[in-house]
């Protein structure tokens, strides 16, 4: 007795019902198959931006500046600094910080200032790449500065225009300069786009009149080193100074990112139970029908491995099935949005937890994006047909030919 042979045809008699049920299974594979891609290719820009625009992979700051920021307290010798740890083999770069007014024509607003130097920042933050009209920073254009998107919003500012800045400076004094306005980013940070003003660490000493000393110490890391590694490595170099991880400095956004493979298998379960409920619907369905076939297969000596080893076939030919179909619809979509992406439109550039959204969703797939639908749904498709085929297998060939 061939059971492929018998399973095949068995499949083939109901052809509505399996087809039913290959399509169920095939159109949750092909969801699944797109969705396991999509919120790890999120995650990962937002972590980008995270990481690559804003904090860094680290950040080095003065004894109690994190909970207490102060124009005060500073790194006092931040090229020492700097020094050890690119000597462990990491990018660094300095920064200073400070806030005041911005007023441009008719229109004011309060603004956090930002002071980097141009060329270490680039090796550690992406933002000059984010300028959305004008240019970035330039160390030879001293009075020149870049917007927040939304800021240049507020103030009715382009390039071209003039800012006037006013705080106080380190000595006590009234601080107060005339700039030009070089740039205005895209979509950044919601805080960056509302309230900041980019500016060389030349013109915010002249304008705060502080000579030496940083405010926070940037740090970007190699690929594939450990960030618990280097933070371990960092204190060691700069005792003195706080180091913190960029998990430390958002918590919430890194418990977000931590829990992503949770929010695929939380996916995944729901629509995976919905299938193995039909299998089970539709398994049960095909044995009720058939019970009288068991019965006779039983008489003339089938064993009870036989009968459960038919069911067990008949299902994986429609779980067969389904993965081709399946694989085959999501490919050309998991390519598209691979390479492609997801425009958003005029959702870009609005801010999720204080991140702003990218324009164009990507999604990661690799050979690990499929294993996971795939495993699932062999998983889901074996535990939904087990009671079918075990009520199958012992049935009782008198009972089976009596049946109604």
């Amino acid at each position: 007795m061939n059971l492929f042979k018998m399973a095949w045809r068995n499949v083939l008699r109901n052809r509505r019902r399996s087809t039913v049920t290959i399509a169920a299974m095939a159109f949750a594979l092909f969801v699944e198959c797109l969705y396991s891609g999509l919120i790890p290719g999120y995650m990962n820009a937002m972590l980008e931006d995270i990481t690559q625009l804003e904090l860094g992979d680290l950040q080095i700051h003065a004894e109690g500046y994190r909970n207490s920021p102060s124009l005060y307290t500073t790194i006092e010798d931040p090229g020492a600094v700097v020094a050890r740890i690119e000597a462990l083999g990491y990018a660094a770069a300095p920064r200073l910080l400070g806030g005041g007014l911005a007023a441009s024509g008719e229109y004011s607003a309060g603004v956090a200032l930002r002071a980097v130097d141009v060329a270490r920042d680039a090796a550690v933050c992406g933002v000059s790449g984010r300028i959305g009209a004008g240019e970035w920073l330039d160390p030879a254009d001293p009075k020149g500065v870049v917007l927040g998107k939304f800021l240049a919003r507020t103030l009715n500012a382009s390039p071209g225009s003039e800012v006037l800045l006013l705080s106080q400076g380190i000595d006590g004094s009234m601080a107060n300069e005339l700039y030009t306005v070089r740039g205005v980013l895209g979509s950044v940070a919601e805080a960056t786009d509302r309230v900041t003003i980019y500016m060389t660490q030349g013109a915010f000493r002249d304008l705060m009149v502080m000579p030496t000393g940083a405010h926070e110490i940037v740090v970007r890391l190699p690929q594939g080193t450990l960030l618990a590694d280097a933070a371990t490595a960092l204190t060691e170099a700069v005792p003195e100074h706080e180091v913190r991880t960029w998990k430390q400095l958002m918590p919430i956004i890194a418990q977000m990112l931590d829990s992503v493979q949770g929010m695929i298998f939380v996916l995944y379960f729901i629509i995976y139970v919905a299938v193995g409920i039909l299998i089970l619907n539709a398994m049960l369905m095909a044995v009720f029908e058939r019970i009288k076939e068991f019965g006779v297969l039983k008489a003339i000596g089938a064993g009870p491995g036989r009968v459960f080893g038919l069911i067990l076939i008949e299902s994986a030919i429609q779980t067969g099935i389904a993965i081709v179909i399946g694989l085959t619809a999501a490919l050309p979509g998991m390519w598209w949005i691979g390479n492609k992406g997801i425009d958003f439109g005029a959702l870009g550039g609005m801010n999720m937890m204080g991140i702003s959204m990218r324009k164009m969703w990507f999604g990661v797939y690799d050979a690990q994006t499929l294993a996971g639908p795939l495993v699932m749904l062999v998983v889901v498709v074996s535990m939904a047909v087990l009671y079918p085929a075990v009520k199958a297998a012992w049935i009782s060939p008198v009972q089976a030919m009596r049946h109604r």
